[in-house]
């Protein structure tokens, strides 16, 4: 009877309908190895999708119905010499912390040994060659070899277990001629000390493990360092809520909750799922959401996103999205998805690396024949072609791109911009030529009163309470004002007019200068008036979307890196002039339809500019599929971000500036390491070819270019350090505040064409 693997538990539905899993895939060892692994699940019938991350070692598949039984992935995998498993986080995080045991343990090993054989090595030719017998040099190398053989068996695992599993699979991986190398110059060592030959190789073979293990423990490390940064994810979820059934309140968990519970979340606790405040005012930290670092304070009515940690009060929410579709778990999909896709230099790597492979077989090969065939002894020969084996091994072509790769998405997740394309970085670095959308992109995405500080205290939060009672887009606006979270008693609203109450004796009203019996005296270019009168007191309120708080800043970087700017937007041309003419960018259209956007694109590529798109609206979604690359706000709506090539967090315009420099260095570091790996090869393969290095130096040699590259891609993780000055002075002056009385925010004014007396009457 046959046992079939049920993976039905770890299935998950796609977003276009079709089925998806994240399989954990043991025996990834270089990057070869990812395009042999995705095109083996790729042949299965039905499978859409088969993406490995290079990172974390963990191949994402998705299929439709004619994949009849989804264990075949695993068949496929044992086919082609890897073992997978149905990913589970603690699993991985135990398998991954006994690998850097195991990496450590051979290390240690290698390295131990390599040390004493080189003493012994010493110790016979110290002296005099002649002087020493050859039962003394027999004795030395005997010792020599009892060390090196059991070391070297040991401190190969790594090496020897990976070739096997290759070679019996049919096929080859940058494993098989380093264990070729080392078997072979074990092996000649001993035939060598055997016939009582004045030369071993025991020191040569345990320095190569000792070159690579270090070369394989750097790139681990640096992958596990990367990962942390999105692993700080998982560390944000809260494992179990307070659920409301009826009047009881439950603890169960977070993953049992679904849109429409209601949730108690006390201080200190992690907030679950995304939600609406019901009750309750408090301060919470969502900085993975906003960008800000200072505590955001709620009441009613504020949405709220899982992971945020909730500080001062208890609050009462109403989940909004939970079950694997919060934001928080969004980003995480994105985040993999940017981590495993594939850029197109990395392709172009990869497809090297699978050819580079058997080449270096068969140069190794030729060598020992065109040397013994030209008189040289057999057992130099052999030792040439050890070299070559050793030398050509084509780990740094391999790592050159992904080392990159890896580390420039944690940097650019760390300053809150997500991946969405594997080739997003490389075509970011090429981008000449930004357009912009005007609403939610340059601006903030929900309206604010932006003369708040002008108005009288009292009148404001009179006001802005008894918007509370109204669901009027401006009301709600002004309801955010709020410091008290009670609407007053009684209030009516009256459709079309506003939302009155009668408070103190007497009457209290919102709304249009008609309904509040006010003059409408205000006025301003983009923007809505909503006016309030309490008694013989009155104000009105101006309401319109700000800049985001680091546009001007932002823009004129922008401007700095030699970019040609442009504003598209469907809004009414008064409401973006202001906004252009605040920023500096001379180039805007308003009234822009979504056809006109993409023909605008389509021109500006025609005149060969690689157009950058940033927009955030349903009707930006044509344009950013259009553009050469593109980036959106994490607010923008679900359609606009599936066609963003990247996303960027928080509230900051900066997230565009550092997309493009971050990802300008890593393109630079990518070509610098081909470069290097190609530069190594055309400089070692022809002096090992000539039989002009040891295997010792040969080791040497491959390793310290394995170990180049890791380091010159770790170049992508160093902080721009006058980009975040500018960036933190700027919200310094900003204040977090729309409504504030900073330079900034009176930027925003003038640019909304306020009136310099009073807006109160």
């Amino acid at each position: 009877m046959t046992e079939t693997l049920d993976v039905s538990p770890y299935i998950k539905p796609e977003a276009d309908g079709t089925s998806g899993m994240d399989v954990a895939v043991e025996g990834i060892t270089c990057g070869a190895c990812i395009g042999r692994i995705e095109h083996a699940v790729k042949s299965l019938p039905g499978v859409t999708e088969a993406r490995v991350n290079y990172s974390n070692r963990r191949l994402h598949v998705a299929w439709s119905d004619a994949l009849d039984e989804p264990a075949r992935i695993f068949e496929a995998l044992r086919a082609n010499g890897y073992r997978g498993h149905p990913f589970v986080p603690l699993r991985a995080e135990e398998e991954e912390a006994a690998e850097t045991r195991r990496l450590t343990r051979c290390l240690a090993v290698a390295g131990f040994a390599a040390m004493n054989v080189m003493l012994l090595s010493v110790s016979v030719w110290s002296g005099n060659v002649t002087d020493i017998t050859p039962e003394t040099r027999d004795f030395f190398h005997w010792a020599s070899a009892l060390i090196a053989l059991p070391a070297g068996a040991y401190a190969g695992q790594p090496f020897f277990t990976s070739a096997w599993v290759a070679l019996r699979a049919g096929t080859l991986n940058m494993n098989v001629p380093i264990s070729l190398g080392v078997i072979l110059a074990l092996g000649m060592s001993v035939v060598e000390t055997a016939n009582h030959a004045e030369h071993a190789y025991f020191d040569s073979a345990l320095m190569l493990l000792f070159f690579l293990l270090v070369g394989r423990a750097l790139e681990h490390a640096m992958r596990r360092k990367t990962r942390a940064t999105a692993g700080n994810l998982a560390a944000l979820r809260a494992d179990t809520a307070h659920r409301f059934n009826g009047d009881e309140l439950v603890s169960v968990l977070a993953g049992a909750l679904k849109a429409g519970d209601r949730i108690l979340v006390k201080p200190g606790e992690r907030v679950p799922a995304d939600g609406e405040v019901i009750n309750g005012v408090s301060e919470i930290d969502d900085s993975l959401i906003t960008g800000e670092t200072a505590r955001r304070a709620i009441k009613a009515g504020a949405k709220v996103y899982a992971g945020s940690l909730n500080f001062t009060g208890t609050l009462t929410l109403r989940v909004t999205a939970a079950g694997g579709n919060s934001l928080l778990d969004e980003i995480e999909k994105l985040l993999e998805k940017a981590a495993s896709a594939k850029s197109r230099t990395r392709r172009l790597a990869d497809k090297a690396a699978r050819v580079y492979a058997p080449v270096v077989h068969v140069t190794a090969a030729l060598t020992f024949l065109g040397w013994w065939l030209y008189g040289l002894s057999l057992h130099d020969s052999i030792i040439i072609a050890i070299a070559v084996l050793i030398i050509t091994c084509p780990c740094a072509l391999a790592l050159a791109i992904p080392a990159v790769q890896v580390v420039a998405s944690g940097t650019l997740f760390r300053r809150g911009i997500i991946l969405n394309a594997g080739d997003a970085i490389e075509r970011l670095a090429e981008a000449d030529t930004i357009v912009f959308d005007k609403t939610g992109t340059l601006t903030l995405p929900e309206p604010r009163v932006v003369n708040a500080a002008e108005v009288d205290a009292a009148l404001l939060q009179a006001a802005s309470r008894l918007a509370q009672s109204s669901r009027h887009p401006l009301a709600m606006a002004l309801a955010k004002e709020a410091a008290s979270t009670t609407p007053f008693d009684g209030a009516v609203e009256e459709p079309g007019q506003g939302v009155r109450a009668n408070v103190d004796g007497a009457e209290m009203r919102l709304g249009s200068a008609a309904f509040c019996n006010v003059p409408a005296t205000v006025r301003g270019e983009g923007m809505s008036h909503i006016y309030f009168r309490h008694g013989d007191r009155a104000a009105a309120f101006s309401i319109a979307q700000s800049l985001r708080p680091d546009a001007i800043e932002t823009v004129q970087a922008l401007r700095d890196l030699g970019f040609d700017l442009h504003i598209l937007s469907g809004d009414r041309s008064e409401a973006v002039a202001p906004v252009a003419q605040a920023l500096g960018i001379p180039q805007w259209q308003g009234g822009v339809n979504p056809a006109q956007k993409i023909a605008f694109i389509e021109m500006l590529k025609q005149r060969g500019r690689r157009v950058l798109m940033v927009g955030d609206g349903l009707n930006d979604a044509p344009s950013l599929a259009a553009a050469h690359v593109s980036l959106s706000p994490i607010s923008a709506a679900d359609v606009t971000q599936a066609q963003a090539d990247a996303v960027f967090l928080g509230e900051r315009l900066a997230g565009v500036r550092d997309a493009v420099t971050i990802s300008r260095r890593a393109r630079r570091l990518m070509v610098e390491n081909l470069w290097l790996a190609v530069i190594y090869n055309l400089i070692a393969v022809p002096i090992a070819i000539a039989g002009l290095v040891t295997p010792l130096i040969a080791a040497a040699a491959m390793s310290g270019s394995s170990l180049l590259v890791t380091l010159n891609a770790l170049r992508a993780n160093v902080k721009d350090t006058n980009a975040e000055a500018a960036t933190n002075s700027a919200h310094s002056r900003a204040g977090g505040n729309p409504a504030s009385g900073s330079p900034l925010a009176r930027g925003r004014t003038e640019m909304a064409g306020l009136p310099a007396e009073t807006s109160a009457t």
